[in-house]
């Protein structure tokens, strides 16, 4: 199996480092560019590279990782970016799902863990740290779970309850990736059929 190219933007260079070597330590992935701010990336995106995932950090020194992934998805439009941050704050992550996120990790996520959620986003799913699921759960549980199906509304109540994908699996009876793929499509949902207002009105009572 091909290595799937990556790309990572932390404006920190030891953690830029590390992100890198854990990377491409890996059979699976590797890293095809590192760069210290978003403009780099994207000069390196505007040369014609095409990196199946996108590793950002929110704050950076130049543009933030928000609009670095609003500009780069208008570029590589298949992109999956999947913010990593120390930051938990609620207008950050929905921000991020509104321009086109696809997961959302801690900084404090292990090297396994990593691997995981890359692995995750390659088969579709949406890889997020536990605490970060349950405070996106939370704020869209009401009014939007009305727009979900009757399965995904299963899955949200015990996403809502800090549940991981294997145990909801084992309780619903699917399979992880079946669970993964129903919490994509909640925040896809999210994203469609909501105004960025709304959902910065419901992430808010969670700062």
């Amino acid at each position: 199996m091909s290595k799937l190219n990556i790309i990572i933007i932390e404006d920190h260079e030891s953690i830029l480092e590390s992100f890198k070597e854990i990377i491409n330590s890996s059979d699976r992935f590797q890293v095809s560019g590192a760069f210290l701010s978003g403009e780099e990336a994207l000069n390196f995106i505007k040369e014609g590279n095409k990196p199946k995932i996108m590793l950002v950090d929110i704050q950076l020194g130049g543009i933030n990782g928000i609009e670095t992934i609003k500009q780069t998805k208008k570029i590589v439009p298949t992109i999956l970016p999947i913010i990593i941050s120390v930051h938990e704050n609620s207008k950050y992550i929905f921000d991020a799902l509104c321009v086109g996120a696809v997961g959302y990790l801690n900084k404090n996520t292990t090297p396994k863990e990593l691997i995981n959620a890359l692995e995750q986003a390659r088969n579709g799913g949406a890889p997020m740290s536990s605490n970060i699921a349950r405070k996106v759960v939370e704020s869209f549980q009401s009014p939007h779970e009305k727009e979900l199906s009757e399965r995904e509304n299963e899955v949200l109540t015990l996403l809502a309850k800090g549940k991981s994908y294997a145990s909801i699996a084992e309780e619903l009876y699917l399979s992880i990736n079946t669970i993964k793929t129903h919490t994509r499509n909640i925040y896809e949902k999210l994203q469609v059929n909501n105004k960025k207002e709304i959902m910065l009105k419901y992430g808010a009572k969670n700062n």
